[in-house]
């Protein structure tokens, strides 16, 4: 059983399309926008690989997590100045953009800089949330909460779809199994497909350890590659991972941001995948 086999309507944004057949699209970045440069530099780097091995490719970086296991940790810089960075992101390279959003207030601010708003796992069931972000009109991502079985995501999207605006993407992150651990089923894939929405697989947060550091979540990056391939082979329609230059020195999700440097090899092995799976043409 694929994610195929339900063929869900294409979504697009920009020229590019989730489902309908299409090839995976990559949404990548640092978890957390930590500097201007920072972020113009993985953008340039996320975009020049994905042209060379003709992946589509969307940016993603957010400017605020507001989840994370410390009060204490990095957030990121703030929505006024974060929205800056991405907007700029945008103007220079022309890529596609995703961030995340917290609360209603931030959707009308969110939705003028980027191109799909995204809904964390932990706040897929807050209706105003999920209202706000489909009247925004843009493409809207919603997480699995780790806490919903796949067919609960039915409903809801359902609360974004009431607005009119079916541009709605649904991403398995992996469902909580006893304490500081995730596991991915990969049953989630296709039963999530069922909804008639396109599917993403996010790979690395896929991995993480909730709080398994005391104050920081802990990861296990060597599945990454794994669980990625297994998610492709499913037939997904998109694949998210958080990505880094120096994971050591990431700010966060450091344990499960997935090395730049190792991004291509893991990329063409997934592309010759999924052209297999979803008999797509070779684009060289």
């Amino acid at each position: 059983m694929t994610c195929r086999e339900y063929s869900p309507p294409g979504v697009s944004v920009g020229s590019l399309t989730f489902g309908d057949g299409t090839p995976f699209v990559l949404i990548a970045g640092p978890c957390v926008i930590e500097d201007r440069d920072s972020a113009l530099r993985h953008a340039e780097a996320l975009c020049s690989l994905t042209a060379r091995l003709h992946v589509p490719f969307i940016y993603k970086s957010s400017y605020d997590k507001a989840n994370r296991s410390s009060h204490a940790s990095f957030r990121g810089l703030g929505i006024q100045e974060g929205l800056n960075i991405l907007a700029e992101v945008k103007r220079d390279l022309g890529v596609p953009l995703l961030t995340d959003v917290h609360t209603p207030q931030e959707v009308a601010a969110a939705a003028e800089a980027v191109d799909i708003l995204q809904i964390p796992a932990f706040l897929c069931r807050q209706t105003d949330l999920l209202l706000a972000a489909g009247r925004s009109q843009r493409l809207v991502n919603i997480k699995k909460g780790q806490f919903l079985a796949p067919n609960d995501m039915e409903y809801v999207a359902q609360k974004v779809a009431s607005t009119g605006n079916r541009r709605i993407l649904l991403t398995e992150r992996g469902a909580s199994f006893g304490y500081h651990n995730l596991v991915s089923d990969m049953r989630s894939l296709p039963i999530l497909a069922r909804s008639g929405y396109p599917v993403v697989y996010d790979a690395t947060h896929s991995v993480q350890l909730p709080g398994g550091q005391g104050t920081m979540s802990g990861g296990q990056r060597e599945f990454i590659p794994p669980l990625a391939r297994a998610a492709v082979a499913v037939g997904v329609d998109g694949l998210f991972m958080e990505v880094h230059e120096e994971p050591e020195r990431a700010l966060s999700d450091s344990a499960t941001v997935f090395p730049l440097a190792r991004l291509e090899s893991l990329l063409r092995t997934l592309v010759d995948l999924d052209r297999l799976v979803k008999n797509v043409p070779s684009a060289s």
